[in-house]
C-alpha cells in the first residue's frame, strides 16, 4: 500500500532560512558606522560555571598579570561588584585601547576624559574593558567597543 502523495516538500516556508554572518562586524549590531559594544558575559558566565563545577583550578582563572594587576590598583574604575571568585574585594575595570596609531602594547585609558582626547587626536581605535581583582587576581576581559 503506497502511502499519501506530496505535491510540495515539507519544510519551512521558502525564505525561512537567512544567512547568518559570525564575523565580529555582524555582532557589532545595526548602527550607522558599523561600531557598537561585544559584551563577553556569556563567556564570563560560563567560565565561573566551570570553575564551580571544578572544572577549572583557582591558578587558571586568577592569573591577571602584575601590570594588569597594577594598572587596576592605580588607576582602574572601581566597581560595586565583588570578586566572584574571592568575593573579599571589589571588581576594578581597567581599558586599554589598541590602533595601527598606537604603541603595539596598546595604551591604557584611565578616564573618559582621556579616551576622548586620544580619540580627538588619532581617530579610531578599538578598546577593551577588563575586569580586575585586585586581591586574587582574577581577570576576565568584559567587553570590547571599536571608537571611530
Amino acid at each position: 500500500m503506497a502511502g499519501p502523495t506530496r505535491s510540495k516538500p515539507v519544510g519551512p516556508p521558502s525564505g525561512y532560512y537567512v544567512q547568518v554572518s559570525l564575523r565580529p562586524e555582524a555582532l557589532r549590531g545595526p548602527s550607522p558606522s558599523g561600531s557598537g559594544v561585544i559584551d563577553h558575559r556569556l563567556a564570563r558566565r560560563l567560565v565561573l560555571q566551570e570553575y564551580r563545577a571544578g572544572h577549572i583550578d583557582r591558578a587558571d582563572v586568577c592569573d591577571a598579570h602584575p601590570e594588569l594587576k597594577r594598572a587596576a590598583k592605580n588607576c582602574g574604575t572601581k566597581t560595586e561588584s565583588m570578586c566572584p571568585i574571592c568575593e573579599d574585594s571589589f571588581v576594578v575595570l581597567v581599558t586599554y585601547a589598541f590602533g595601527p596609531r598606537l604603541a603595539k602594547s596598546g595604551r591604557m585609558l584611565a578616564s573618559a576624559a582621556e579616551l576622548q582626547s586620544l580619540r580627538d587626536k588619532i581617530g579610531s581605535f578599538t578598546c577593551y574593558v577588563v575586569e580586575v581583582c585586585p586581591n586574587c587576581s582574577w581577570n576576565h576581559l568584559g567587553k570590547t567597543f571599536e571608537i571611530e
